[in-house]
This record gives structure tokens, sequence and C-alpha cells, in this order.
């Protein structure tokens, strides 16, 4: 399964990232552009621990639907997701997004597996593997969204 710990798919993910242009049309959702890559840089932020977002009590945090959901399902068009993710609503500006992606993306991919990460708010305790699936396959779903 393609993970954001292999160095050549989370380049091919930076590479997407800076295709992206602010006047992209999304296919699905409310995202601009920019609101999109300021949403995925925050989830790096929260991967990395440097976001704190408030855990949520779903069904998600319990196998097998967890696995099923990071590993196997498609992801639903415009799932709700956690408001710390979203509280950057003003982002405007793209370039600033794309620059600071491609730092958080190298900095999350340094951190050791035998690091302490922090709960996913949906999915709880993850491991180091998970995280990296569900990282590459966040950031895919929304560069679809927007046709990159």
């Amino acid at each position: 399964m393609t993970s954001f710990w292999d160095s050549a798919a989370r380049e091919d993910i930076c590479r997407r990232v800076e295709q992206l242009t602010p006047d992209a049309a999304a296919q699905w959702g409310k995202f601009t552009a920019p609101k999109m890559l300021a949403h995925l840089n925050d989830a790096m932020r929260m991967a990395s621990g440097d976001l704190a977002v408030a855990p949520k009590n779903t069904p998600l945090r319990f196998w097998p639907l967890k696995q099923l959901v990071i590993y196997v399902l498609p992801f639903p068009k415009g799932a709700p997701t956690a408001p710390e993710l979203l509280a950057r609503g003003d982002a405007s500006d793209l370039k600033t997004e794309q620059a600071a992606f491609r730092g958080l993306a190298n900095r999350v991919a340094a951190k050791s597996a035998d690091e302490a990460w922090p709960p996913h708010p949906a999915f709880g305790t993850l491991t180091h593997n998970a995280w990296g699936v569900l990282a590459w396959r966040h950031a895919d779903h929304h560069l679809r969204q927007f046709g990159v």
C-alpha cells in the first residue's frame, strides 16, 4: 500500500502540491485550493504533534472499521473533519501554503517510528505504518479533488 514514508510517493505528493493554482476549481466540496492546502498542512501539524486536535468518540476508533477506512475503502467526499483542521479558513496565499507543505511533509517523514505519535481525532491510536498510509491517502484524496 502506498505510504507517505515512501520517499518517491511523498515526492510525488509534493510535486502535485506544487502544480496547484490559486484558481483551481474543486471537483467536489467547498474548499478553495489555498484552503484545502491549509487543511493538509494543519493535518501534518496534527500528525507531528504541533497542533492539538480534540478526540472524537466514533466507531472509527475500533477494529475492523479503523483498518477498513485507513487501508481499503475510498475516502468519502465531503466527510466531516475536525474543526481544528478547518480553523484557518481564511487562508488565501497558495504560494505560502505550498512552501509550507514540503517542509511539513519532510518533518513528519523524519519522525521516527519509535517516537510517540499523537492520537488521531477520529481513529485514535495509530501505528507508524497507519499514519503513513493515512497521510498519503488524505493528501491524494484532496489533490484529486483539485484535479492534480
